[in-house]
């Protein structure tokens, strides 16, 4: 149950940052924002959700792939 908390407050602090202007960032506030989705990734990864997402971005990825041959 922790987990999933910290990962709506690391999504919601993914989008507030996201929301700003791309001019105002600096390079290591773009860097800490990859670090924040990356950590975002591994929390949400073991739940049910993330293993929706994976499946349906391999699902796409194979049509993809399929429709180019």
């Amino acid at each position: 149950m922790l987990t999933i908390n910290v990962a709506v407050l690391l999504a919601v602090i993914i989008v507030v940052r996201l929301g700003r202007r791309t001019q105002a960032r600096s390079r290591n506030d773009e860097k800490l924002t990859v670090l924040i989705v990356l950590v975002f990734g591994i929390l949400v990864a073991p739940t049910a959700f993330g293993q929706g997402v994976l499946d349906v971005v391999g699902e796409l990825a194979a049509g993809i792939t399929a429709s180019s041959r």
